[in-house]
């Protein structure tokens, strides 16, 4: 039986899209030996942002060169310990391009006072219904929180965001009840910035809410999420999104079913 002793939102997606790559991912740990370029230039955009707005947060704003490069530093190492798997119409030096175009974007946008950036939490996760309690806490990060209770995630993409995929989204719902639960208030707003490397970058902003009743939804969904993977009931999705890039490509193809762990007599 395995007993995770957190969960997270990236946790619960993943297992949803496909629980078979969450065994891989969490309870394996197997190796990456290739990670999709999409992949590592989300997190490098937004480890340039982190970067960006903790010298928000401090008082300061750092130039735009300063900002660029270091985006371009971590760009560049990643490529040093795995390897890239870019797309065929797609090269490291366009999407360092691309990068910089967003991020220079985003600095001359408007931009509120910051008051956590990066804000990590870890709490425990309560159908506001029944008061039941999860046997794992809740763990996040939250991207930015503006004064005045907004908070704001960062999205990289090649397309726009529907307005009518948000209210499902489940990390923006954690993210509200993770709020409300450590300030003793709701956030007034749940802000999704989505960063777009088309062939004009560009950024969209759109904002949702949530109730309790979303609250008692992501209950549901952590209480269900953790009960499968303490049942090791993890199957392939083949033919999902996340199948086009996925670095475990070799091990679900070799994948013939989940071992039967015994009971000690």
């Amino acid at each position: 039986m395995h007993a995770p002793d957190h969960i997270s939102v990236s946790q619960m997606n993943l297992y949803r899209t496909c629980s078979l790559k969450y065994r891989f991912q969490y309870i394996d740990q197997l190796p990456r030996l290739v990670r999709p370029a999409g992949l590592v230039f989300g997190s490098t955009v937004h480890r340039a942002l982190e970067w960006l707005n903790k010298a928000r947060k401090a008082g300061g704003q750092p130039l735009l060169e300063d900002l660029l490069r270091v985006f371009e530093a971590d760009w560049h190492a990643q490529g040093l310990d795995e390897e890239i798997r870019f797309p065929e119409d797609t090269s490291a030096d366009q999407l360092l391009v691309k990068g910089k175009e967003l991020l220079s974007a985003y600095y001359h946008a408007p931009a509120q006072p910051v008051q956590e950036a990066e804000f990590s939490f870890q709490v425990p996760l309560v159908n506001p219904a029944t008061g039941e309690v999860l046997g794992v806490p809740l763990r996040g990060v939250m991207d930015l929180i503006e004064v005045d209770d907004v908070l704001v995630e960062f999205k990289t993409s090649q397309k726009r965001w529907a307005q009518s995929d948000l209210p499902d989204n489940v990390q923006l719902t954690a993210y509200s009840y993770a709020y409300e639960l450590l300030f003793g208030r709701a956030p007034k707003q749940l802000r999704l910035v989505n960063l777009i490397r088309t062939k004009h970058p560009t950024i969209e902003m759109l904002t949702t809410g949530r109730e309790q009743r979303d609250y008692e939804r992501l209950f549901h969904l952590g209480k269900e999420v953790h009960r499968g993977i303490q049942a090791s009931v993890f199957i392939p999705n083949r033919g999902c999104w996340l199948c086009k890039d996925c670095e475990y490509e070799r091990d679900c193809q070799e994948w013939t079913g989940n071992e039967v762990q015994k009971e000690d007599a």
